[in-house]
């Protein structure tokens, strides 16, 4: 199953950037990064097997390991894409939200889109060792 980060904005070559490399380096699954312009632009075509999480303040503050749950039971169900949203500054709105599969948030703070992009690759790098009964919890 590819797990697709579409992300507004772009991220450019600093410190948050090479975090997010250097996590989705690690995933054993495919992975795509695609930016968008912070408005405006076209979301990429999505199969009728992919599944929508947005990165999104109302949405669930889910522990790694149901995160990783949720992801290998898509896998096992033939889903061929996750697809994960962080949005612009503004976030989304209702309609948008109601298109989702799944809403997670990282907490009540608020993180800047740079920094989400970078927990959420090394969530997905978390979760997919979960699955693969690494031993997540340890950085080597």
């Amino acid at each position: 199953m590819l797990l697709h980060i579409v992300a507004r904005g772009r991220i450019g070559r600093g410190p948050e950037a090479e975090l997010v490399e250097r996590y989705l380096k690690r995933v054993a699954w495919p992975t795509k990064v695609t930016e968008l312009p912070d408005t405006g632009g076209k979301m990429p075509d999505q199969g009728p097997a992919t599944r929508i999480v947005m990165l999104d303040e109302t949405g669930e503050n889910l522990p790694s390991r149901v995160i990783a749950e949720r992801l290998g039971r898509w896998r096992d169900d033939g889903v061929r894409e996750a697809r994960f949203l962080i949005g612009a500054a503004d976030g989304f709105d209702d309609d948008q939200r109601a298109g989702a599969d799944l809403l997670i948030s990282f907490g009540r703070a608020t993180w800047p889109h740079l920094m989400a992009r970078a927990m959420l690759a090394e969530q997905l790098w978390r979760a997919t060792s979960i699955l693969a009964n690494h031993p997540y919890h340890r950085e080597g």
